[in-house]
């Protein structure tokens, strides 16, 4: 082979290569459809139900094994406590459920109401969202599993003519700054969110 042909063969070897390292190259994932940010800089609440901590306003059924009188419903109120059987009032907010079931378990323990207590609790009812801004009925309503900014607008009663529908302001319920997110079909809600609809520029 002649020192032009092995020069030829070396070049389309090295150019093959290329082609194949290019093709076999994983694709970049694709971005997150649920996921928004905040036009702010910072991203709007996405903790999931099962990282909810509690507040005013949130309704729990408690059950203790094998004590009824000790379980039932019970509403966490505006300071933030829970009045239970025995132990009396307890302060759960800013507990998760699991925190919350732990804690009435300690309580029943330590006053000597029970020996091995075993608690399960669950979010009946969680605290009430508010829509304010350029929506038709601005209000506070309550919070379903899963729901949408989309939704919490139609059940407004949808935007008016003035509203801004490509971003909203959200503050989260568990305080902290007010901030500005893209609206898509899957921007959602935590409970206890104040959502607010602005004018759109004209």
């Amino acid at each position: 082979m002649t020192l032009t042909r092995l020069t030829a063969f070396m070049a389309m070897f090295v150019l093959c290569l290329g082609l194949w390292g290019c093709q076999s190259a994983p694709a970049a994932p694709p971005p997150s459809v649920g996921s928004t940010a905040s036009a702010e800089g910072a991203p709007p609440s996405t903790v999931g139900l099962e990282s909810y901590r509690l507040g005013s306003g949130d309704r729990l059924r408690v059950s203790v094994f094998n004590e009824e009188s000790l379980s039932g419903e019970f509403l966490v109120d505006g300071s933030g406590m829970v009045s239970m059987p025995l132990i009396g009032e307890v302060f759960v907010e800013g507990l998760t459920v699991r925190e919350f079931q732990r804690r009435f378990e300690q309580e029943l323990e330590e006053g000597e109401f029970l020996i091995d207590a075993r608690v399960s609790a669950e979010v009946l009812n969680y605290r009430p969202y508010y829509i304010l801004g350029e929506v038709q009925n601005p209000g506070e309503y309550p919070y379903s599993a899963g729901l949408t900014v989309m939704n919490a607008v139609a059940t407004a009663g949808g935007f008016t003519y003035r509203a801004n529908r490509r971003t909203v302001f959200v503050r989260s319920g568990e305080g902290g700054d007010e901030y500005r997110i893209q609206l898509t079909p899957a921007t959602k809600l935590q409970p206890g969110d104040t959502i607010r609809i602005g004018e759109r520029l004209f």
